[in-house]
This record gives structure tokens, C-alpha cells and sequence, in this order.
């Protein structure tokens, strides 16, 4: 099972023409900032639409997911205990493979606006020591459906580091079985491997 958006639940929930509690002048210390600033870039990149070529949409919301994300954190539970017997090396070629296939799953899912709107619950919820943002994606017709991220404040800021689609279904939980396999069939190389051509087969 893999965890990318379906161009079902974006056009069910995605795409966004106003946002509930969204207040740019939030500092950065601030949870919402960085689901705020995410937003903003894949209304961008669905607004580009499919005219747009997909490389050229990529290059407009990798900065955004670099600054939003804490991708490195998100890969490391995603691997989970194994990450600390790669080399320095493994671990630079699996996050920089692991960047290009978030950013493309992305790009791939967000792809066109048809006037959905974005809502950002105001009101974080306490996880321990991070704090949920909930989200819903409102189409123009059907059903609304919850994306909610899980923030962790970092020495940079807080930064997104799970997804929660519909409220319940983490995304780290199903990156974590399906790398388990790939981990089993060949280690770090295999891992890596998967992912560049799953980011590929996206970007196609």
C-alpha cells in the first residue's frame, strides 16, 4: 500500500480558494505557519495546472516542501531502527532520493484547481510535545475529507512531520510497511532504488 494522494480525494479535498484562520502575520514560532505556507504552495502549483510542465512545477514547491517538512526526521521513521546502520553516504542518497519522490507525489496529486478551498482549524491539538494542525479539503461538489499534520518544533522551527489523511491513516505508518519490505529484498540500495522510480513514474 502506498501513501500517495489520489487524484479522487484531490478533487474531493484539496484545492483551496480561502483559508479558515490563516493569518500571515503568525510568527514562525507559530504550528500553523508552515501548513499555512503549504497551502499557499500547492494552490500554486494547482493553479499552474497541467499547461505547466510537471519539472517546471516540481522546481516551484520543492522550496516549499524543504522549508515546511522536516523530511529528514520523516524519512528516519519511516526506515525506522535500521537507519542508523547506513553510512553517511546511504542516508544522503536515501533522503535526497526520498525529497524527489514527496515533491513529485505531490506535484502529481496536486495537479489542477477547480475552486476547492483549504480550511486551517485555528486551534492546534497537543500530541505531547507536538501539536496537530487540522486541515479539510472542500471541493466544490462532494465530500469533504481531513488532512491534518503533525508538527514538531525543531531547532529551525516547527516542521511538518507526519500526515494524517482523514484524520486516522499516518502516512509515516504506511511508508514504514511498505519500506520494511524493500529493506528485506536489499537494504538501503533497494530503498533508494524504489524511490527514484517511483518518483519517475510520478513525474510521468
Amino acid at each position: 500500500m502506498e501513501f500517495v494522494i489520489t487524484r479522487r480525494r484531490t478533487a474531493a479535498v484539496l484545492t483551496a480558494a480561502g483559508l479558515f484562520g490563516a493569518r500571515t502575520g503568525h510568527a514562525q514560532s507559530s504550528p500553523l505557519q508552515p501548513v499555512q505556507d503549504l497551502v499557499a504552495g500547492l494552490l500554486a502549483i494547482m493553479k499552474a495546472g497541467q499547461g505547466t510542465p510537471f519539472s517546471q512545477r516540481a522546481q516551484m514547491l520543492g522550496p516549499v516542501i524543504d522549508r515546511t517538512f522536516d523530511l529528514e526526521a520523516v524519512l528516519r521513521a519511516s526506515v525506522g531502527p535500521t537507519w542508523a546502520s547506513f553510512s553517511p553516504d546511504q542516508q544522503r542518497a536515501l533522503l535526497a532520493a526520498f525529497r524527489r519522490y514527496t515533491v513529485n507525489s505531490y506535484v502529481n496529486s496536486f495537479d489542477q484547481f477547480n475552486g476547492q478551498r483549504f480550511l486551517i482549524n485555528p486551534e492546534t491539538r497537543s500530541v505531547g510535545a507536538e501539536e496537530v494542525v487540522r486541515t479539510q479539503i472542500v471541493p466544490t461538489s462532494g465530500d469533504t475529507h481531513e488532512l491534518d499534520y503533525v508538527m514538531r518544533n525543531t531547532p529551525n522551527g516547527w516542521r511538518i512531520v507526519d500526515v494524517l489523511a482523514d484524520g486516522a491513516v499516518s502516512r509515516v505508518a504506511v511508508q514504514r510497511s511498505d519500506f520494511r519490505t524493500l529493506l528485506r529484498q536489499g537494504g538501503a540500495d533497494r530503498l533508494q532504488r524504489s524511490l527514484d522510480s517511483k518518483a519517475d513514474g510520478l513525474a510521468n
